[in-house]
């Protein structure tokens, strides 16, 4: 039997998932959650062998949340199931721990076969994804700028570009002031801009901003 989470902050999305995995007898959901933060009381409460969870949440990005699951459930599976397109997010969540992505509007059948694939300890890798890792193989000068970026300095532009302040961010992430400041310089440099306001047009020009 395969143990499974929902996080999404939609109900009807988490009651519709509930429902039809319901007609697999060999998943079972344990539990649902919100927000990111009941993912985490999730996950500490329930033995859960995949998760399957948004990115866009009201109290923290999925970027954060996933970062803490790594931490906290290090053999667990996280899978992506989010309504950006693939080649907004999906790149980067694989390379900072995510076992798969798929997009909400693919066919319901693909999240089982995923779930049972993440189950084994294994990524999913879907078709769409497989194109854009096999279009960037060794051509990363190729890339586009926010692809480059650590895990770290991506969590901090992604909040730089939705307007949060230093010291908001540093308290988010448990970060000293010094240290944001540190990786917005390195994330600015990388990304050749030069201003809070060229974050929030580059985030919203490239679909990175709900």
């Amino acid at each position: 039997m395969i143990t499974v989470g929902i996080v999404d902050d939609h109900a009807i999305v988490r009651s519709g998932l509930r429902q039809f995995l319901a007609e697999h007898v060999d998943i079972r959901v344990v539990g649902e959650a919100a927000s990111g933060r009941a993912a985490i009381d999730l996950v500490r409460k329930e033995q859960i062998d995949v998760l399957i969870m948004d990115i866009a949440m009201p109290d923290q990005n999925g970027l954060d949340v996933l970062a803490m699951l790594r931490a906290k459930a290090p053999d667990m599976g996280v899978l992506i199931l989010s309504g950006y397109p693939e080649e907004h997010y999906a790149v980067n969540l694989i390379r900072q721990g995510a076992s798969g992505y798929l997009n909400k509007e693919c066919d319901p059948a693909e999240i089982v076969e995923a779930i049972r694939v993440i189950s084994l300890g294994k990524r999913y890798i879907s078709p769409g994804v497989a194109d854009l890792l096999a279009q960037r193989l060794g051509k990363e000068d190729e890339s586009l700028p926010h692809e480059q970026l650590s895990e770290r300095e991506f969590q901090v532009f992604l909040k730089l570009a939705k307007g949060r302040t230093a010291g908001a961010i540093a308290e988010e992430l448990s970060l000293s002031v010094k240290t944001v400041s540190t990786y917005r310089t390195r994330l600015m440099t990388k990304m050749a801009l030069n201003s809070n306001s060229d974050l929030t047009y580059y985030a919203l020009k490239n679909g990175l901003l709900d």
